[in-house]
Parts: structure tokens; C-alpha cells; sequence
């Protein structure tokens, strides 16, 4: 059991073991100083450290001024004399309310995209007078296509009539022929029966010609009467054909109108325009208030920002970002405690830096001193570097 937890062990502390990146370390045992080469580059190396630390401590040193400042106005400002406060606080107050009608309308959902509201901006004059046409057009173009389909109707429902009359008058026809070859016959059976049986056939030639006579006659009045029930069908066939042209012709015109006016208004409907012109005009009054809340916005940032000047505040012009701050101790508790913890770390970076510069120039004094014939090249080096 000892055996493997001294393995394990062992493992776990090496494992736990961290690199110490922070340390600076100079070895210099393997250096030949007497060499030009090797000690020109060991002198390099370390004043490149020196450059290397002072380019982090201007930027760390800007930024902790920074920081510093902020803090200084932060001083500043709840020092104010209450009377004083209360202004800036009602300045404060204004800008946050703005603020919040901006954000309000920056995170509303169904926005009008600019391209639609900017091409609806251009018609701006003429859309309602638009949507009407299109709501008319729409409307009779509803009105004459009832009108064609009822048209279409009444052309099938005569063309069906005349080609009925056709079949009856066809047929009267073939009644007539029938009727006459059944004379032919019963004339050539009477012929028979008076010449061959010499019967007396007179009165039979009376009845077959006299009935034979009736119904070609009663043909003959009912193919006149539906002759001419074919042609009022056929007048009335040639009025609806004219009518009908006249209905397509209104239609392709209010179709071809319509059509304009769709891709004039970019839409493909009058109700559709409707409700884009509704939310144009919805989001043309959300602008105006966003454009006269930013007005307001960059009025009272001015005021804020001529007020702070009035106090020892370094920077004024950030305090307009931060009105909750102003407003809100809590909030102010916070920032301080965060650039707190900021300004210690910027501290702590530039006492880095600042310990770095100081050890590299210990170590090139250190080596001039153990060198003295080489210090002067030392200095110079140092001074060409720096310089």
C-alpha cells in the first residue's frame, strides 16, 4: 500500500507543480564576458528588458491615470452641495428617461426595414390616393369576372339550345322522309289491291294521302317554328359574343391597370399596401420621436456636461454614460469597488514592470562593476539604447 502511494504521491506533487513565469532570472555562468559578441548580446538582452518594461509603464501609467480620475470625480461629485445634486441629479433623470425611449425603440421587433420605409417615404404623397385605385380596380375586376362568368354560362346554355334545335329539326326531317316513303307504300299496296284483287281502294287513297298531308304539315309548322326559335337563338348567341368582348376588354384594361399599380406600390394587393401604409405611418411617428428624443438626448448632455465643468470633475464628458451611477448609490458603490480592484492590478502590473527595469539596470551596473575594462562600452551601449 506505501509503495504505491509513494508513486502516486510523487506523481500528484509533480503534477501540482507550477512554473514561476514571474521571476526574472540572469545566469550568467555560461557567459563569456571577455567575448565582444557574447557580451554585447547579454547586455542587449537585458536593456531590451528595460525597453520592454518602460513601453508597458507608459501605457500601464496612462491607464492608471486614468482609472485615478475617474475616482477623483467620483470624490467629486458626492461631495456636491445637496442643492447642486439635486440639479445634476434632474439632468441625470432627463437623460436616463431618453435613454430608455432609445433603447425601447432600438429593440423594438417589427421595425420597418429603412428600404421599405424610405421607398414608401418617396410615395408618401400619392399612396392613399394609390390604395384607393387599387381598391377599385380590385372591386370591378371582381365585378367583371362575375360578369364573364355569368355571360359564359348564358353562351353554353344557348350554344346547348342550338344544337338542340339542329337535332329536332334533323329529325323532322327524317319524320317527313319516313312519312312519305309509308305513302309511297300504302299507295303501291292500294295499287296492288285494286288492280290485282279489283277491290275498290278509293276511300284508302283519300286517308293515306290525307293523313300523310296532316303530318307533313304539322312537320312543316313545327321546323318553321323551330327555325326560327334557332335563329332568335342565334342573334341572341352573336349579342352575347359581343357583350362578352366588350366585358374582356374593360377586364384586360383593369387587369393591365391593376397590374401597373401593383409594381408602382411594389405589392401584389390593395389590403397589403393598406397595412404597409399603416405601419409607415406608425414608424414615421416612432422617428420623429426617436430623432426629437436624440435632439433632447445630446441637449441635456450638453447640460450635464457644462454643469460637471463647473466642479473639479477632469472629465465630464464620461459622466454622460453613466446617469444611473449618478442616480443610483448602489451603482456608484460598484464602479468605485471595480476601478478599486482595477487601479490595484494597474499597481501591481507597474511595480512589475517598474521591478524588471530596476533589476535589468542592477544587472548591467553589476556587470560593469565586475568589468571595469568593459564598463565605458557598457554605457555606451546603455546610453545608444536608451537614447
Amino acid at each position: 500500500m506505501g509503495f504505491w502511494q509513494r508513486i502516486f504521491g510523487k506523481r500528484k506533487k509533480k503534477e501540482e507543480k507550477k512554473e514561476d513565469w514571474d521571476e526574472i532570472v540572469y545566469v550568467r555562468d555560461d557567459v563569456d564576458f571577455h567575448s565582444q559578441e557574447e557580451r554585447s548580446r547579454y547586455i542587449t538582452g537585458c536593456l531590451e528588458q528595460i525597453a520592454e518594461a518602460s513601453r508597458e509603464m507608459n501605457l500601464l501609467t496612462g491607464e492608471y491615470a486614468l482609472v485615478t480620475s475617474y475616482l477623483t470625480d467620483m470624490e467629486e461629485i458626492e461631495a456636491l452641495p445637496e442643492k447642486e445634486r439635486e440639479e445634476t441629479d434632474k439632468i441625470a433623470r432627463r437623460l436616463q428617461a431618453l435613454e430608455k425611449e432609445r433603447e425601447t425603440y432600438h429593440e423594438k421587433k417589427d421595425r420597418m426595414e429603412d428600404l421599405e420605409y424610405y421607398q414608401m417615404r418617396k410615395q408618401e404623397q400619392e399612396v392613399e390616393e394609390g390604395i384607393r385605385k387599387i381598391k377599385e380596380g380590385e372591386s370591378y375586376g371582381e365585378l367583371i369576372k362575375k360578369d364573364l362568368q355569368r355571360l359564359d354560362r348564358e353562351h353554353h346554355a344557348y350554344e346547348f339550345r342550338r344544337a338542340e334545335l339542329d337535332t329536332i329539326m334533323t329529325n323532322f326531317k327524317g319524320m317527313a322522309v319516313i312519312f312519305l316513303t309509308a305513302l309511297v307504300i300504302c299507295i303501291l299496296m292500294l295499287l296492288v289491291l285494286q288492280f290485282v284483287f279489283e277491290m275498290n281502294t278509293y276511300l284508302g287513297y283519300f286517308l293515306a294521302v290525307g293523313a300523310a298531308a296532316a303530318a307533313i304539315i304539322v312537320l312543316c309548322i313545327k321546323f318553321i317554328d323551330a327555325e326560327r326559335e334557332k335563329h332568335r337563338v342565334e342573334v341572341t348567341i352573336n349579342k352575347l359574343i359581343q357583350l362578352q368582348n366588350k366585358v374582356k376588354i374593360r377586364y384586360v384594361n383593369n387587369t393591365n391597370l391593376l397590374d401597373y399599380l401593383y409594381m408602382k406600390y411594389n405589392t401584389d394587393s390593395g389590403a397589403k399596401l393598406e397595412r404597409r401604409w399603416a405601419a409607415y405611418q406608425q414608424e414615421k411617428e416612432e422617428r420623429k420621436q426617436y430623432a426629437e428624443a436624440e435632439a433632447k438626448t445630446e441637449y441635456y448632455q450638453k447640460q450635464l456636461i457644462n454643469r460637471l465643468s463647473n466642479y473639479r470633475i477632469k472629465d465630464p464628458q464620461r459622466w454622460i454614460h453613466q446617469t444611473s451611477a449618478l442616480l443610483d448609490k448602489r451603482e456608484m458603490v460598484e464602479i468605485r469597488h471595480e476601478l478599486i480592484l482595477r487601479r490595484q492590478s494597474l499597481r501591481k502590473q507597474m511595480d512589475y514592470n517598474d521591478g524588471v527595469a530596476r533589476t535589468a539596470r542592477e544587472e548591467i551596473m553589476e556587470i560593469a562593476r565586475q568589468y571595469p575594462a568593459y564598463a565605458e562600452e557598457i554605457m555606451d551601449m546603455a546610453d545608444k539604447y536608451s537614447g
